[in-house]
């Protein structure tokens, strides 16, 4: 039994080992990749989502200026006209 028992045990070091480089591999890879789309998207001009919400709440506040503005002037006409 002795001999088939070195056999498994090679075996298991073996898959151990293998299992190990694959580990390394992945990681490896997954850095790379990381890394590249850090850098692709560094090239983009895309805003930040908190530049996105301060410029969405900029226009908001313009779109309700802008309204009160149209009924201001609406009531002044309305004024002028009587």
């Amino acid at each position: 039994m002795q001999p088939g028992n070195k056999f498994f045990d090679d075996m298991s070091r073996l898959m151990t080992s293998a299992m190990g480089v694959a580990q390394g591999a992945r990681t490896e890879a997954e850095t790379a990749m990381k890394s590249w789309m850090d850098r692709w998207l560094a090239d983009r001009d895309f805003v930040t989502r908190e530049e996105f919400d301060a410029v969405k709440a900029m226009a908001q506040k313009a779109r309700e200026e802008n309204a009160a503005l149209e009924a201001r002037i609406a009531a002044l006409e309305a004024k002028a006209a009587k």
